[in-house]
């Protein structure tokens, strides 16, 4: 058994996995992520998004450099009908376009897309649907936030997302 840690060990080394948030807060994705400044989304859905990215961003830095743009697609669709002709159940959407952008530049530096739905049953309280699309939009928020947070986190890793450092002041 023991031998068999070892040779997994160094088949994992071998394989060329790095962790991608190496270096902790002073690595390159860090540094990068502290160099986003998130632009206003609009809505309630924009509003959950924004929060759940600065709590996954970190401590911004005092000059960002880069400025991440998002629009979402919010959209709730029924399916499933009943015997009386009412919606059995709901698919909540969340689409996110997403652009990083050179502030001093307006080069855009990543332009990608994220997404994740939700299942909803609805039944006969209004009060209870209204809270179980509410608590959903709140769960895609935060995996639309997630899935932006790891694209860019990738990209810096890669080295397709630098960061040029501000040039020493006068």
């Amino acid at each position: 058994m023991k031998h068999a840690l070892i040779l997994a060990a160094l088949l994992v080394t071998g394989c060329g996995l790095q962790p991608v948030y190496s270096g902790g807060g002073h690595g390159p994705v860090a540094t990068t992520l502290a160099a986003i400044t998130i632009a206003p989304i609009p809505d309630r859905a924009g509003y959950l998004v924004r929060n759940a990215l600065l709590q996954r961003f970190g401590n911004p830095a005092e000059t960002p450099r880069l400025r991440l743009e998002v629009e979402l697609d919010d959209a709730i669709t029924g399916f499933g009908i009943r015997g009386d002709n009412s919606i059995a159940r709901e698919r909540r959407t969340l689409r996110a376009r997403y652009r990083v952008v050179a502030i001093a530049t307006g080069a855009v530096l990543l332009d990608a897309t994220a997404g994740s739905d939700v299942g909803i049953d609805r039944v006969s309280s209004e009060y209870a649907v209204v809270a179980a699309e509410s608590t959903a939009l709140d769960r895609l928020a935060v995996d639309i936030a997630t899935q932006i947070t790891a694209r860019i986190a990738l990209v810096t890793r890669a080295g397709t997302l630098e960061v040029t450092p501000l040039p020493p002041a006068p």
